[in-house]
């Protein structure tokens, strides 16, 4: 068993694939019209036929509170790996990426916290 499909909720769809692909780098998998909203993915440039991320609308009012909540406290909603994570930041930081956590050891990782400006945190993690 893997995972295919792991979805975040966001709160524009527009800004969220124009985030994911011109700053992260991710590629546009899915992007097709489901009534008001869309079906749409991205993938990562190193394994495009991998696990898709589904950027979902989050007009369902719990999908709303638990976006929030999780933001509010200071949690990402979920973890992106990379080889370098200070040539990431520094990348990502040029690019106008908004880092609420900077690289920082803990235990035998190094992590760093971004907003993906859709309403999450996203943390990155040099494995």
């Amino acid at each position: 068993m893997k995972i295919n499909l792991y979805s975040i909720f966001v709160q524009d769809q527009d800004k969220a694939i124009k985030f994911y692909t011109e700053k992260l780098g991710f590629i546009k998998k899915h992007d097709n019209p489901v009534g008001e909203f869309k079906w749409l993915t991205v993938v990562s440039p190193n394994d495009p036929n991998g696990t898709e991320l589904s950027l979902e609308p989050n007009n369902n009012p719990i999908a709303m509170t638990y976006q929030k909540g999780l933001f509010e406290q200071g949690i990402p909603i979920t973890s992106f790996g990379v080889e370098d994570i200070h040539k990431e930041y520094e990348k990502l930081k040029e690019l106008g990426v908004r880092f609420t956590m900077e690289p920082t050891k803990m235990d035998q990782v190094i992590i760093a916290v971004f907003d993906d400006t859709c309403g999450n945190l996203i943390q990155i993690m040099e494995q």
